[in-house]
């Protein structure tokens, strides 16, 4: 038995890969494979109904917004949205809290006016900011919810007095409840929560569109993806396809509030067992812990590989921490089971006895 902690291409349902898969040698009894059929079939047309639908189900968006499935990944997003959001005479303003969220700040300079009014940069982003004012001057609040990198996260949303928010979700989309309602625009990498890589989830008020001057490409219109219904150009069927089957899969679980609760659950088994065992410790901020991606580090660096090698002799893979912040990371997405949190931990307590 195999427990998946790697943070992203990540662990899907276990039903869901296996339907894919099915899918992937005869798509709805077609006799054909998903991956071969046109797009424009009135069977994959039916994929992309259900996949928006159910979006706009589980988050609770309503007619105001449109639901598009892009390709590109949330990396395009950081110059595509400001391309259509922000005209050149605008101001936005963006919170630096890691790696991603400086990589949108750097694209959308390109765009407008930008003011990083709020960063953790200093403490190598182990915080998530907190106290700043938001001028109402800004076209919008730009913030990264989850940090992958850091195992950082926004436990509500940031106060900004009216100015719309734009939100980098790549890595808790569909994992906790929120208010859509405060959002102009967000993007989501498929490849965390919801399906494999290459296909990228936008969610953006109607309203917000057709506002800035400048000449916009073709494919970088949210316009003319909107009226193509996600199909201005062929759109990655199969990872469009896996995710549908994860949305059903979490309608079916209860949704996004089920959702929530078992991952706060998780989490907190694991950063129990962090705080208890003094063979470990977390250097994020107490009240920013990440549910998706536990960050941790050993007090004796040279016991690493042999705790890793440990951890994989029990099927727990992927634990590996990312070079800015070192040590462990175990992302603990909705498909993560309880089971593998609890032998994650068993590790950790039997390494304790044989090394503390």
């Amino acid at each position: 038995m195999k427990y998946n902690f790697y943070a992203g291409p990540a662990i899907l349902p276990r039903e869901v890969i296996e339907e894919s898969a099915r899918a992937i040698l005869n798509f709805n009894n077609m006799g054909l494979s998903l991956i071969e059929i046109s797009h424009r079939s009135k069977e994959f047309i039916a994929v992309m109904d259900e996949a928006v639908e159910l979006t706009k189900d589980l988050l609770g968006a309503g007619s105001e917004y449109e639901v598009l499935f892009l390709g590109g990944g949330a990396s395009l997003q950081f110059a595509m949205a400001p391309m259509n959001l922000l005209d050149d005479n605008q101001s936005a303003a963006y919170t630096d809290t890691g790696t991603w969220a400086s990589k949108a700040i750097k694209d959308s300079k390109l765009y407008g006016k930008v003011d990083v009014i709020a960063s953790s940069k200093d403490k190598n982003y182990s915080y998530i900011p907190k106290g700043y004012e938001v001028d109402p001057k800004y076209r919008y609040l730009h913030i990264t919810t989850n940090n992958t990198i850091f195992g950082t996260q926004y436990k509500k949303l940031p106060e900004s007095g009216g100015v719309p928010l734009v939100a980098d979700m790549s890595s808790d989309i569909f994992s906790r409840e929120f208010d859509i309602d405060r959002f102009d625009l967000i993007y989501a990498g498929a490849q965390k929560n919801m399906g494999p890589a290459g296909a990228t989830l936008v969610i953006v008020r109607k309203s917000a569109l057709g506002k800035v001057s400048r000449q916009l490409p073709a494919m970088m219109n949210y316009s003319n993806h909107i009226e193509a219904g996600s199909m201005y150009n062929t759109p990655p069927v199969f990872a469009v396809y896996t995710s549908m089957l994860t949305l059903r899969w979490i309608k079916q679980k209860g949704g996004v509030g089920a959702m929530q609760k078992l991952n706060e659950a998780k989490a907190g088994l694991l950063y129990d067992e962090i705080d208890r065992n003094p063979m470990f410790y977390t250097p994020t901020a107490s009240d920013d812990r990440s549910d998706m991606n536990v960050c941790f580090l050993m007090n004796d660096k040279e016991l690493e590989g042999a705790f890793l090698a440990k951890c994989k002799e029990a099927g727990c893979v992927g634990l590996e921490g990312h070079r800015s912040v070192g040590g462990f990371r175990a992302s603990l997405y909705n498909a993560m089971s309880e089971e593998g949190i609890r032998v994650l931990t068993d590790v950790m307590r039997d390494f304790e006895r044989s090394h503390g």
